[in-house]
Formats: C-alpha cells, structure tokens, sequence
C-alpha cells in the first residue's frame, strides 16, 4: 500500500491536468476496493479509454487554457490524501480518494473511507468501507466524519455540496455549540438549518449519553434553536413516560430569550407553591431583562424583576426590584397572617472621561423582605441596609477634586433612617506657594518648605427616626465646613521636624436650645424635663489647633551569617509631638450657652452640638505625645551552589507604643498606654493584636482621677485584642514549576470568563477540582476589664474567644466537601455551621447544603444537569430555611 498525497490548485480559469499516464499509472484493475455492489460511485474502471494512439501531450507545450474562463467555482487549494489510492478522472473532472481519505477545502474537511468529488458540481459522497477481519461482512469502518469550520458532522454516509453547504447524511452524530444530536437521517438545507429524522439531541459527550432528549422529527437552526415534537426525554437509556407534544431549545451560546421553569413544592404554612417561573428576554447586545415570580396555593405571590446593560468601556449595571404578599395558614386561623414586602436595588457604574465616573448602589426596601424571601443566612442576619452613589472628578494639573455623594443608611430592625442629600465635597492637595520651578532639596530655604492645602464640605442630613408604633422624629441639619492646613517639613541633621496649623470654619444656618419645661402627669403632678429643639439662625464656628512633631530613625545591624541568615536589622523611630488648642467653651468665643435644671444648677452646652459637623470642642488641650514604633527584618543568604538564587527581605514584626500627657486637663491628665504589633510568618500564619494599659483606677466601668502607682499596682490592663488567621493549601506546597503553570492556567481561565445568565436564581458556588485542598482558620480574642462595680461588687470584665473555619477538599476527582462554621468558645456553642457536598456527574451535578443547627438549621438537596440552558431540569428536596428556594 502506497500513501498518495495529493493538491491541486483550480486557478481562476482552468484545472490543472496532470499527464493522465502519471495519474494511472498503476493497473486499474489490481484495485482493492471495498465499495459495495451497489456502491454509491459510479465504476470508474471505463472513464477513461486507453489505446496505442493516445496523444501525450508535450507537458512544457500547454494550451493557452489558463486564459480560458473556467466551469468550476473553486477558488481554492483541495488538499487530498488516501492510504491505498488517489485517482483523478480529467473528463468528468471527478476524484475519487479510497482508504483514509482525507479531503480539504478551505474550512471544510472529510474523511471516511471512500470518498467521491465532482469538481463540476461541487458535489462530494463519502461512505465508509467494509472491515475485512469481520467475518459477518457487516461492521462497517472509516465512516465518514465532515469538519465544516466549529461544527462536526458523522454518520454512514454523506453527500454533500460544499458551495451551497446543502447535504445529506445517514445515521448521523452532529456536534455544535456544546450540544450532539444523531439521527437516522439528517438533511442539510442550507448552511444552519438541518432536518433529523428519529433524533436525539443531548449535551452529554460520552459515548453512550447519560441523559437526552429523543424526538421522531427535529428542526435544528445553528445558532438559533431547535424545534421538536413529541420529545421523550431519556435518563439512563430509560424514556421518562411523560411526553411533551413540542418543545424549543436554545442552541446559542451566550444569552437566549427563553423561559424559566419554576420550581415546586409545599410549605407547611405557605402551601403548595411554584418559584422562579418567569421568562428571561435579551433585549439587545448590550441589554437584557428577567421577570419571574412566585405563587403560593395559599393566596400568596411574589414578582421579581431585574434588567442588567453593559456597553464595553461606557458603563454598565443592573436594576432588579420586586414585592411579594405572603399568606401564612388557612382565614380565619388564630395564626393566620398577611405580610406585603418589597424592595429595589439599583448597581450603575459610568465612566465619562478619564477624570470624571459615576458609581452608585442603592438599595431601597421594606424591613422584613430579606427576612421572608432570602434564604441565605447572612441577609437574614444583616441589620443594616446601606446606599451610596458618587460623582466624581478631578483637574490632575491643579490637584483640585470634586465629589457630590448621596449616602442612606437604613436599619432594619428599627425602621431609621439617616440620609445625606447631598454631601459636596471639594480639595485641594497641597501646594508649596514659595517654592520656585528651579528649586531642589539642597538648596531650598526654610520658607520653601511652607506648604497649604484646602478641603470643603456641603451636607444636606435628613434622619427619620421611630419613636414608637406611632411616632416618628424626623430632623434636618446642613452646613459648610471649611478646613484649611498649613505645614512645613524641614529637616535638621537626622531630625525630621513637621509644624503645622488647622484652620476650621463651620457655617450653620441653625442652632440647638436646651431649657427645662414641664408638663402635668394623670395626677396633677408636674414632671420637669429638659426640651431640646433648633431655631433658624446664621452661625460659624471658627476653630484652629496647632501641632510640632520632631522625629527621626535608628538602626540597628547585625550579620550572622548562620541559619540562613545574613542580616538583621532593627529600625526605631522614635516620635515627639506636642498638640494645643484653646479652650473654645470659654465664654468670649460665644460657641455655647447655659440653662437651669430642675436643681437650680447652671448647665453648659454646645450650641451647634447637634448640627451635621458638630460644635467647639471644651476644654483647653496641651498635649505631648510619645510614640515609638519598631520594625524587625532580616535578610536571607543567597544560595553558594546556585547561581541563580537571590537573597529575600523578610519582615519579622511591626510593634509601636504610644502614650501621651495633657498638660492643660485638670484631671486623668496621664493617656493609656497603647501597645500594637503585627506579624507574618510566610504565607502560612498572620498575628496581629493591640493591647491598653492604663495608669488610673477604674470604678464603677469608668476611669477615676486616681493614679494606680502608690495605690494598688503599677498599670491597669484594661483591653486586649488578639487575632490569628491561616489559609493552608495544596498551592503553598507546590513545586515552583507547577506554580508556574497554575499561573498560566488563571491567567487563560481569566481571559476566557464569561458571565452566566443565571446571577439570581443560583447562587452555589460553583466548586473548583484545581485545588485538592483548602482550610482556612481564624481565632479571635477579646479581653476587657473595667474594674468593678461598687454597688453589686461584681467585677466588670468580659472575655470573648471565638475560631472560624472553612475546609474544603476533593475526596475524589468527582467528590467535593466543605464544611465552614465557628465555634463560640466563650459559650461553648457551634454557630452557624454549615457542610456543602459538591458531586460531579459527568452531564449532571448534585449538590447538597445543610444546616444542622441554629435559628437557620435546614438543608437543601438537588440534582440537576450541568448545562446552563437546562439546569431547571432538575430534582430537588428541601427542609426549613430552603424550603421553597
């Protein structure tokens, strides 16, 4: 047997003919073909006639046919190749390829068996050949499989028109956009859009589908859908007995309009329900819209909407909303209950220019619907309700910003509300006013140090606030704060110094009054009670502070050279600050104001202590503080025996002190002693914690003006934090090769990523076999001591210990499980824990959440198919918090 390869290029006028004696040259009857009787192909063995006066032409003396206009449409290179034969008839202008025949032309390749093109009509017949070692003379091998571009075409035989991409094939398996769908017949009537005759149509790749959808006639258009009636669907080669009379499927990637099919079940208060049935519309490229909703045998019903838009490189965002009425038992129960909930969240991101974006996230809702239709823990724990929308902008040449914001921030277990409408805020960053173009460190004089910089502020705060069932407060303040900062920073030897100067204007068009009033109780007895409320006024608050801080930095080496070790290194820094500001509730400032209580005694008050900014601080503060900050490195050896290695930096722990003493205060003039560090031990272990020491007694929770030296010890510990956290995985145990590879696959997943089309309706986590393994941990410590109090002479220190945990890892290639919880060491109770078991099905998943104990104890079961057109295809069982979801 003798491989052929075999090209010929049809330019645009004339074949090519090759010497016909070349061609034929072997003995057209010693061919062993393995075509039927009734073959397909018409005999070739007398398409050409031999004799002894057959003219060879002179193959250097070719016509003048390359000017010639040609009969053929191909415009391209066919690329032929056959492991027995190849052999080309010049006058019917036919190719006929036998054993492996592979044929290609532009993005259309075949290959089967046998194969038969007629260069004329542009028609092409391929079937496969007999298998000589099967005795029964009935398996049939090298069936023909046609490559057109993504799609796969194979079957027993195919005839086909590669210029008008029309074709038929027999028992055909057909591969496209993720789905296989085989039929007895399939006929290709034009370049999308195919009819199958007995189809099957699943998106399983075995060999033998784990589940598909069989149909006695199919309409399949690529890219669109596919059209069928009377659909058995086929699990495990068993039909499920309940036909559909038709049906439509997607067959696009990406998004499809198309319907969401709901899910269902029974809820012991609710009744039976059906959930999340609704459709899913694209509007356009750039847009689409979902509606689903819910109802409850009951009476109960819920509508959900959400649209999402993206335009590349312009904005994007969503806005979903929706309400429902939840009945609970039967009218006229003693339990019977009616509940109306809504919400509406809007996501908007929009860059204008480089400069200048718009961000915003609102959310606006009632204050029980994450409550009663989320079943996910943390909404139902969640308390407070937070929006916020910003434009923003900046000039880079002057250092100027802009930002208007709208803030709210709603409580849902109270019902308040605070809200900024709007908040303005403008910036300057620091300019150095005396500092020439030509000006450099070395020579730069004192003055040029002299720096300024500005920031303002418009707020517009509204607070509603719930006094009662049937009482509400609601309250208006706004003002301007202007602050402007001057500074210096000039150094002297190693000694870095930075005085700098505060400014402060608040500007008010309201103050606050405090007097005692009164009213008569049900017996005629006057109660007295002190009144607060504002009248419109135009006030400012003019403040300032000034500060001198000196500070410089030490260091410490040392060189062992041991235990891979090179150098250590130790750097202080150590910091001297002295603070002062008057005493603005003095009198001749006119920032506050007195009244008498119901004891005859002069009160004082701030008179702007309530407004958007605040008011004047009391008291007169000359302060010196004392920080001392201490960072611990070392240096790693290089490797002698590699020359490629290089040494590392390695950062040990970062600890500061800091303490300070007022010498203005008449009292507890001594500040606590503050105590921070941090530490990392590689990628395995972080530390970090915080510690206060105090000079003072404590009573009754509070601090007295009584040292602890002379009395009864030296510092009262009276706070400590600590924390650990760990992330342990296979990663951190890897090779640097594998390291490396790992990178190159996020990187390729990253850039493939899309968004699925199902944000809402499912929430799992999708799981993820790349890591074997994952654990991560967290314990926290909280320490405080507030002495004790005199009354009950119980002491006043409280001690909280809590570990958090989440594993995860794969039990097999196909089994996957994750538990994550905390345990409440303090109480010695499990909070919250929670166990997913995750497992692979090849076509399908399954899928298992449970919550074995708390407030939200329950689980939710479900076994679906894998692809995102048919995951509502599924089996699910659920308990307590999921039911229904």
């Amino acid at each position: 047997m003798n491989r052929l390869f075999f090209a010929i290029l049809f330019l645009t006028s004339q074949i090519l003919v090759l010497n016909p004696v070349e061609v034929f040259a072997q003995n057209i009857d010693s061919l062993n073909t393995s075509f039927p009787p009734d073959s397909l192909f018409t005999s070739i063995k007398d398409s050409l006639t031999f004799s002894d006066s057959i003219d060879i032409p002179d193959s250097l003396n070719i016509p003048d046919s390359l000017s010639k206009k040609a009969s053929t449409d191909i415009d391209a290179v066919v690329f032929a190749n056959a492991k027995d034969s190849l052999i080309f008839n010049v006058k019917s202008k036919e190719m006929y390829l036998y054993g492996q025949g592979d044929i290609k032309y532009k993005e259309t390749e075949l290959q089967s068996g046998n194969i038969k093109v007629n260069f004329e009509t542009s028609d092409l017949e391929a079937i496969g050949r007999e298998d000589k070692a099967d005795t029964a003379n009935v398996k049939i091998i090298e069936t023909p499989v046609l490559k057109e571009g993504s799609d796969t075409y194979e079957g027993t035989s195919i005839k086909y028109n590669f210029k008008t991409q029309k074709g038929f094939i027999s028992l055909a398996k057909n591969s496209a956009e993720n789905k296989t769908y085989t039929g007895q017949r399939v006929k290709k009537v034009d370049k999308r859009t195919f009819f199958v005759d007995e189809g099957q149509l699943t998106t399983c790749d075995a060999d033998t589908p784990h589940y598909y959808f069989g149909a006695d006639k199919m309409k399949i258009i690529q890219g669109d859908k596919i059209i069928a009636k009377w659909i058995f669907m086929y699990i495990g080669g068993v039909p499920i007995p309940i036909p559909l009379p038709w049906g439509v499927f997607p067959n696009k990637t990406g998004r499809a309009s198309g319907i969401i099919a709901p899910t269902y079940g029974n809820d012991g208060t609710l009744g039976w329900y059906l959930r999340n049935m609704g459709y899913f519309y694209v509007i356009n490229d750039y847009a689409d819209i979902t509606l689903n909703g819910d109802y409850y045998f009951k009476g109960g019903y819920g509508v959900r909407s959400r649209i999402r838009y993206n335009k590349r490189y312009s904005f994007n965002g969503n806005i979903n909303g929706g309400f429902s009425n939840r009945i609970s038992n039967e009218r006229g129960d003693p339990d019977y209950t009616e509940r109306f909930e809504w919400n509406m969240n809007v996501n908007h991101h929009q860059k204008f220019t480089p400069t200048m974006q718009l961000d915003a996230r609102l959310q606006f809702m009632s204050s029980d619907y994450l409550q009663y239709n989320s079943p996910n823990i943390s909404d139902r724990v969640q308390q407070d309700i937070l929006s916020n929308a910003t434009l923003s902008k900046r000039w880079d040449g002057s250092g100027t910003n802009l930002t208007i914001n709208y803030s709210r921030n709603q409580n849902l277990e109270t019902g308040d509300i605070t809200e900024d409408l709007p908040s303005v805020s403008f910036s300057k960053t620091r300019t150095y006013p005396f500092r020439g173009n030509s000006s450099s460190k070395k020579n730069m004089g004192w003055y040029e140090y002299i720096g300024y910089d500005y920031s303002g502020k418009f707020r517009n705060n509204r607070k509603k606030k719930t006094i009662d069932s049937t009482t509400t407060e609601h309250t208006i303040h706004g003002g301007f704060d202007h602050s402007v900062g001057i500074s210096a920073s000039p150094k002297l030897g190693h000694f870095s110094f930075s005085p700098s100067l505060n400014l402060s204007s608040k500007w008010y068009n309201k103050r606050q009054i405090l007097e005692v009033n009164s009213y008569a109780d049900t017996s005629g007895t006057d109660i007295e009670y002190i009144d607060q409320y504002d009248v419109n006024q135009i006030n400012t608050v003019n403040t300032f502070n000034f500060n001198l801080s000196a500070s410089t930095k030490l260091y410490g080496m040392a060189q062992p050279q041991m235990l891979g070790v090179a150098a250590f290194r130790h750097t202080f820094e150590p910091r001297i600050t002295y603070s002062y500001r008057p005493d603005f509730s003095d009198e001749k400032w006119g920032y506050y104001d007195t009244y008498v209580d119901t004891a005859g005694n002069i009160i004082e008050y701030d008179k702007f202590g309530n407004q958007i900014f605040g008011g004047a601080t009391r008291g007169e503060s000359q302060r010196l503080s004392i920080s001392l900050g201490n960072i611990f490195e070392i240096k790693t050896i290089k490797d002698p025996t590699d020359t490629t290695s290089e040494s590392y930096k390695i950062k040990l722990m970062d600890v500061g002190i800091s303490t300070g003493y007022n010498f203005a205060a008449d009292s507890l003039q001594y500040d606590d002693i503050s105590i921070n560090f941090r530490t990392q031990i590689g990628r395995v272990l972080t530390f970090n914690g915080s510690t206060t020491l105090s000079p003072y007694i404590y009573s009754n929770g509070s601090q007295i003006n009584k040292l602890l030296i002379g009395n009864s010890g030296f510092l009262h510990l009276t706070n400590v934090n600590l924390n650990l956290s760990s992330s342990l995985s296979q990663e951190l145990f890897a090779s640097e090769e594998d390291k490396k590879k790992n990178e190159e696959d996020d990187d390729q997943l990253v850039n493939n990523e899309e968004e699925g089309d199902y944000i809402e309706l499912y929430k799992d986590e999708e799981p993820d076999f790349a890591i074997p393994w994952n654990l991560n941990m967290t314990y926290n410590y909280n320490f405080t001591d507030r002495g004790t109090n005199l009354k009950t002479g119980t002491s006043l220190v409280t001690k909280r210990s809590n570990f958090g945990f989440d594993l995860s890892f794969n039990l097999t290639q196909k089994w996957k499980i994750t538990f994550r919880g905390s345990y409440d060491i303090t109480n010695d109770k499990m909070n919250a824990p929670q166990v997913t078991i995750y497992r692979d099905l090849h076509a399908w998943e399954a899928n298992m959440v449970w919550n074995p104990v708390g407030t939200y104890r329950g689980f939710k079961f479900e076994i679906r198919l894998k692809a995102p057109e048919f995951r509502d295809l599924k089996l699910s069982k659920t308990k307590d918090i999921y039911s229904g979801y």
